[in-house]
């Protein structure tokens, strides 16, 4: 497996510590569970920074995490409890067992979409950046 890879497998790891369900790289499900659903999204690494002595790639990876809640009364606090969680995941581990140097979560800017017959699903796209360096871009 891929530098990249590996860490972004051990982000989705360390997400399974929710009580909300965790996808990764999966279609919004037509039914979202009542504890809410993350789904890790693997993002852009973006252009590295180079250094030659040694020759490494330094990336700043911004990967993303959608937070979706649908329920009627209390959809906004179990907005807030899915994405606080989030951070505080993220934050008891910021280098992801020593595969990264740093991992920082962004704020989120919520939105609220309408569903047809349905109450309306609180949703976010949690930008995480993951700093990590690699000898190839391909590894």
């Amino acid at each position: 497996m891929t530098t990249r890879e590996i860490i972004l497998a051990a982000l989705y790891t360390l997400l399974q510590a929710q009580p909300a369900p965790v996808l990764r790289g999966e279609v919004l499900p037509e039914r979202v569970p009542a504890a809410g659903l993350l789904i890790l999204r693997d993002g852009d690494p973006g252009e590295p920074a180079v250094t030659l002595s040694p020759l490494l790639y330094h990336y700043q990876h911004r990967a993303e995490i959608e937070a979706v809640v649908q329920a009627g009364t209390g959809r906004d606090t179990a907005f807030d409890m899915l994405a606080a969680g989030v951070g505080t995941v993220i934050s008891a581990d910021r280098t992801l067992g020593g595969l990264c140097d740093w991992v920082e979560a962004e704020a989120p800017r919520p939105v609220d979409l309408p569903v047809e017959g349905a109450a309306a699903l609180k949703a976010a796209v949690i930008p995480v950046v993951l700093h990590y360096s690699t000898a190839d871009p391909l590894a």
